[in-house]
């Protein structure tokens, strides 16, 4: 089973939440788990137990697991070192604080009352995932005493002061006789050679299966105070013809809003022209002639050089000039091993070609056939299995669009149901690009593109609480920044809430 970090536990974590299983449902499985993993090695039943309880989530599990050992006969003492704030921590520790005759509360004023203690079990609960660095004061203390302490130890997760991402322990750490680690092994334990139990704790397997808003919280972060222009990157949107200026117009307001600094339009004369008069905020690229042919590749080889993510194929057509073009361009994104989607014409222009793994590609059900030359399934287990399959074979991430999205890079997935069926309509999709084509700026293609999903879907959700179905594309466009910012709310708002069933 794939290890976790502690980014992904957060991710899930507020996925479970938003799927109706909250964190301190979690939190008393974590602490009935310990307990159990406890009583299956040792009689605790009128025997000394001590628990070093720290501050955040892993404090409460901690304070879970002093009920638990408690109402199985132990004598247990609860080490509370810090304040706790972590509500459901909190809540934990008003019913233990109620427990005056089961289990003993001795709070730590200074490190200097900290003493070896003497027990037939011992539990660190001082220190979880959100450690970084060096244990400071209670905590280096404490660890030292638990680990001169006598009795069995065991740590809840991960030993406190050892990094749960790296593995790395620049000061004390706790050398546990078991670790109960949760829900999944740990990144950073695979450098220590703990005895080590892995525990499930409740979290639903949809959690992981379905795009969250804690995949949009914990891996998509806010921007620093002393961030500057370009920090955020540049995305480059080549797209437009005489007939079609609206597609890459609404690719590139999506990237902006989506949070990236600079957004290059590159377009035919006349398109070019007319995206210009969008917005002040698009840096419009005028191409000579009335479509994209090869012609254009010299003056466009400088912007796609200085672009972090190039977004190809809106709104592009399919006239033959625009197909060679296509063809020359993506040889040049290869070349320079540069980060792309490719969309809509462009899809078409390349049909059947093998990719490179810095792309997405977002196709609908009828450019996922014209490009793979498969017909989507409409049973959705197969229709999974189909996107991870051609994700494979092409070398790059998939991105298809439906009622529910599919996204793969050939060996994970993620499905999207965020969404609502006033998203059928033009433009919709091009948003998407824009928006996976910013996200691409930080983050890995993978991960862009099924969050890219996930915002494209709440924006929407957010245009359709107030125009129904007859919301259009740029409904999306100013709706992007509230979806991003406020993803947890909007979540629990979603039109449909099921997809295996076909409701």
């Amino acid at each position: 089973m794939e290890a976790v970090t502690s980014v992904d536990m957060r991710a899930l974590e507020i996925n479970s939440s938003a799927l109706g299983v909250p964190t301190v449902i979690l939190m008393e499985n974590a602490g009935r788990a310990v307990k159990e993993e406890i009583c299956g090695r040792v009689d605790v039943r009128g025997k000394n137990v001590v628990i070093f309880v720290g501050v955040g989530g892993k404090g409460g599990d901690g304070l879970v697991a002093a009920r638990h050992l408690a109402s199985e006969g132990s004598r247990v003492e609860v080490i509370l070192l810090g304040e706790n704030k972590h509500p459901d921590a909190l809540r934990n520790l008003k019913a233990v604080e109620e427990m005056d005759y089961s289990v003993r509360l001795r709070r730590v004023r200074d490190q200097g009352d900290l003493r070896p203690v003497e027990a037939e079990v011992l539990v660190d609960a001082m220190l979880g995932t959100g450690l970084k660095g060096k244990p400071r004061e209670p905590f280096e203390s404490a660890i030292r005493s638990f680990n001169e302490s006598k009795g069995f130890k065991v740590s809840i997760d991960m030993p406190s002061g050892i990094d749960p991402d790296t593995g790395e322990a620049p000061g004390s750490y706790v050398s546990p006789d078991l670790v109960v680690t949760l829900h999944r092994e740990k990144v950073g334990l695979r450098r220590w050679n703990f005895n080590v139990v892995v525990k499930p704790i409740g979290i639903p397997p949809e959690a992981e299966v379905y795009v969250g808003p804690g995949d949009l919280v914990a891996y998509v972060e806010p921007r620093p105070m002393k961030t500057k222009k370009g920090d955020r990157g540049r995305v480059l949107v080549i797209g437009g013809s005489e007939t079609y200026s609206g597609a890459p117009a609404l690719a590139s307001l999506a990237a902006l809003r989506a949070g990236t600094d600079l957004v290059y339009v590159a377009s035919p004369e006349e398109a070019a022209r007319t995206i210009a008069s969008f917005s002040p905020d698009l840096i419009a690229v005028k191409l000579k002639g009335e479509s994209l042919s090869p012609s254009n590749l010299e003056q466009l080889r400088p912007w796609i050089e200085r672009a972090d993510v190039v977004a190809l194929g809106p709104g592009l057509g399919l006239r033959d000039e625009t197909v060679e073009a296509v063809a020359e361009i993506i040889s040049t994104l290869k070349e320079l091993k540069k980060r792309a989607v490719i969309d809509a014409d462009a899809l078409k222009a390349i049909k059947g070609s093998r990719l490179y793994d810095r792309v997405v590609i977002t196709p609908h059900a009828g450019e996922f056939k014209t490009f793979f030359g498969v017909e989507v399934s409409q049973n959705p287990q197969e229709r999974i299995g189909q996107v991870v399959e051609q994700a494979g074979k092409c070398d790059c991430t998939v991105l298809l669009k439906g009622y529910f999205d599919v996204v793969s890079d050939g060996k994970r997935f993620k499905l999207n149901k965020s969404g609502n069926p006033g998203m059928a309509v033009g433009g919709t999709g091009d948003v998407l690009t824009g928006i996976v084509a910013s996200l691409m700026v930080r983050l890995e293609p993978f991960k862009a593109a099924y969050i890219g999903a996930l915002v494209n879907g709440l924006a929407g959700t957010l245009a359709y609480e107030k125009y129904g179905e007859r919301l259009v594309a740029t409904d999306l466009v100013e709706r992007i920044p509230e979806a991003m910012m406020n993803p947890v709310e909007i979540f629990s708002k979603k039109v449909y809430t099921r997809v295996m069933n076909g409701e």
